[in-house]
């Protein structure tokens, strides 16, 4: 059985790292920066407004920050680990896709889980949680996955349109001794 070097790129680490620089821009930006909302901030056992209720949305903002500063970390060890087996870097359309279908997936699904099935925060605590805002938090994120996958499609065609074919690792092996 031979072995291909020079696989096409795989979208893996464009993907994580989409999900984690996207909950960093939520944390650091809603959170922190806007402070529209924090992890728990619609629960009523942990209000913003107690000095105890801050200090458990803050703990929680923290592990949240760790969780996608972890999917950052992941998305580095895959893509050394998709260099150490010789696949082809991804073009920057490519990559570029990648993270922006990953930060669309990651504002879809902590959009539909957080705000609306657990309803532990939604995107205007600080307006009282009204629908609209969390409804385009969804939409951006739906936008963010239909562009990304657009303009990964398009880095993945370019390389398609160059010609791409794996090369045996004999025949590799074979051109490297000459």
């Amino acid at each position: 059985m031979s072995t291909s070097v020079g696989e096409p790129p795989s979208a893996a680490a464009g993907l994580m790292y989409g999900v984690g620089l996207g909950g960093f821009v939520d944390g650091i930006v809603l959170h922190q920066i806007l402070q529209w909302h924090h992890m728990v901030s619609a629960t009523a056992e942990h209000p913003v407004t107690t000095v105890a209720g801050l200090e458990v949305n803050t703990l929680a903002d923290g592990f949240f920050h760790l969780v996608t500063w972890f999917v950052v970390v992941g998305a580095s060890i895959v893509t050394l680990a998709q260099w150490r087996q010789g696949r082809l870097p991804p073009s920057w359309r490519f990559h570029v896709g990648g993270v922006l279908v990953g930060w669309g997936g990651f504002n879809v699904v902590e959009g539909l889980v957080d705000h609306q099935l657990l309803g532990v925060h939604h995107v205007r605590d600080d307006l009282g949680g009204p629908l609209a805002w969390d409804l385009g938090f969804l939409a951006i994120g739906a936008a963010l996955v239909v562009l990304g996958w657009v303009v990964m499609r398009s880095g993945s065609r370019a390389l398609e349109d160059r010609g791409w074919a794996p090369t045996s690792v004999a025949a590799a092996g074979a051109g490297r001794r000459r």
